[in-house]
């Protein structure tokens, strides 16, 4: 075996166990990734080599038309070879690099995540959850119905299902965070920081919901999507953004009856994903106009208009 092969095998285990922070082993999969990098692998045109034992293995790319651009623009890095048990599968996973974009200049959006509406933006964008909620409903009614009967046939259907929810979960996010960093103008995505949102015992029903709502994927494809676009996603304390009316910023627990928010002191009535999403977009123009210079020019439009409502 190639010793480039051999230490690239170490560093995914010195990486695993890394990962569980020494406390524990990590659990090796049957079927391991292994990772390839310039010494182990070339890549001339269309043509991607591999060390293996014995001979390299030669493969002609079919590169689809949506990745032309990056593939031949784009500096080549490294790729990871993976097997997939229930399609009998292998794929080669490459990795290509390039610079980060400058940064661009524009205006700054608000976004609150909730259970019932996916997204909401500060300027007034809803992106329902009930296609999901329904679709995931479904799934748990065919899996308890399928578990249930036990048979053969049943357990070959529930190893077919299995990965459909997540791909379909995947997709969702994927369509949404393209929606969003996309749009015109927008500069600045602020999200609410949800660290530690499944540490809290807030009842079963309620903690099996939030262990299927995938809110921190969505975040890491709404960064990557915004980066290439020279934009940029930050976080911003959740506290008392659902409490909180966006005008006079009273704060009461009794503001906000699930989707409704009615301020107690003013009277005035609004969304309150609407409402915390124009929280979560003041608080961090405030923290950040008074914490740095370099971010007050673009946000001083924001908080004359604030503060003048």
């Amino acid at each position: 075996m190639p010793s480039a092969l051999l230490q690239t095998i170490r560093d995914n285990a010195l990486e695993a166990i890394k990962a569980t922070k020494f406390k524990s082993f990590p659990k090796k999969k049957p079927t391991s990734g292994l990772r390839y990098d310039k010494r182990t692998m070339t890549l001339r045109g269309k043509q991607l080599t591999l060390s293996c034992i014995g001979k390299r293995v030669n493969l002609i790319l079919d590169v689809p038309d949506y990745f032309k651009e990056v593939f031949e623009t784009w500096e080549f890095g490294s790729a990871t070879v993976t097997y997939t048990e229930q399609t009998k599968q292998f794929w080669v996973r490459l990795v290509f690099e390039t610079e980060t974009p400058q940064q661009i200049e524009g205006q700054i959006q608000g976004i609150d995540r909730g259970l019932y509406h996916q997204v909401v933006t500060s300027d007034g964008q809803f992106f329902s959850y009930s296609k999901i909620r329904s679709v995931q409903r479904r799934y748990l009614h065919n899996r308890r119905h399928l578990q249930q009967k036990g048979t053969r046939s049943a357990k070959r259907r529930l190893k077919a299902m299995s990965g459909r929810e997540k791909r379909f979960m995947k997709d969702t996010n994927h369509c949404v965070s393209k929606k969003l960093a996309n749009q015109p103008g927008i500069a600045v995505f602020v999200l609410e920081d949800l660290f530690s949102i499944r540490t809290q015992l807030r009842g079963k029903k309620m903690n099996k919901w939030l262990g299927s709502w995938a809110f921190y994927q969505q975040e890491q494809f709404l960064a990557y999507k915004a980066e290439v676009l020279g934009k940029r996603v930050v976080h911003q304390d959740p506290r008392y953004t659902s409490q909180k009316y966006n005008i006079c910023k009273h704060i009461k627990r009794t503001n906000r009856y699930k989707s409704r928010f009615h301020c107690r002191n003013w009277g005035h009535q609004t969304h309150a994903d609407l409402n915390a999403a124009k929280n979560v977009r003041d608080d961090y123009i405030l923290s950040s106009t008074f914490g740095t210079e370099e971010q007050a020019s673009v946000n001083a439009p924001y908080v004359s208009v604030k503060f003048l409502g």
